[in-house]
């Protein structure tokens, strides 16, 4: 078996022991160790499961805000957008990823936490026919919560996420 084949399989382990609400943590918003991924780790799980993605400036630089970029992703966002494209079997684009140019935070897109996603009709409707209306962000973005703690939040024309964990991978 090839090393990275092993440090990948690992990296997943542990990824799903320290997924709030599955392993060793129980809440959405303890704080824990995360696995960190690379751009071309990330494009290579989203790529497997028919996920894309786009940038307006077409590139993937993380310190550029119009790039969309997955340089220190955590590798349970990765898997909640895999979880997140097979349970809904709709068309999954991601438009933002871990660049700059997002609000900051700790559950935050720079941190590896959220991931912005297109809007379509498939996608939205499967949100708000599947998951709990939480009320109003502070911004006044609507937001939903799935049974796994993960938040959408409706921005008008994306879809915000913020993956507490994998989402049930």
């Amino acid at each position: 078996m090839k090393l990275r084949s092993v440090l990948t399989a690992v990296a997943l382990v542990l990824g799903a022991l320290f997924a709030p609400g599955f392993g060793a943590l129980t809440h959405a918003t303890d704080a824990h160790a995360v696995t960190k991924i690379s751009h071309a780790t990330a494009t290579s799980m989203f790529r497997s499961s028919g996920i894309t993605w786009s940038s307006s400036g077409g590139c993937s630089d993380r310190n550029n805000s119009t790039c969309t970029s997955f340089e220190q992703l955590n590798l349970a966002t990765a898997q909640g957008a895999q979880t997140l494209k097979s349970a809904s079997g709709c068309a999954l684009n991601i438009t933002g990823g871990t660049e700059t140019g997002h609000a900051s935070g700790t559950y935050s897109h720079w941190n590896g936490y959220k991931l912005d996603f297109s809007k379509y009709t498939c996608l939205g409707s499967y949100i708000k026919n599947t998951f709990t209306y939480i009320g109003l962000r502070g911004d006044g973005a609507p937001q939903w919560k799935s049974g796994a703690g993960n938040v959408y939040a409706d921005e008008g024309n994306h879809w915000d996420v913020t993956f507490y964990n994998c989402g049930g991978c």
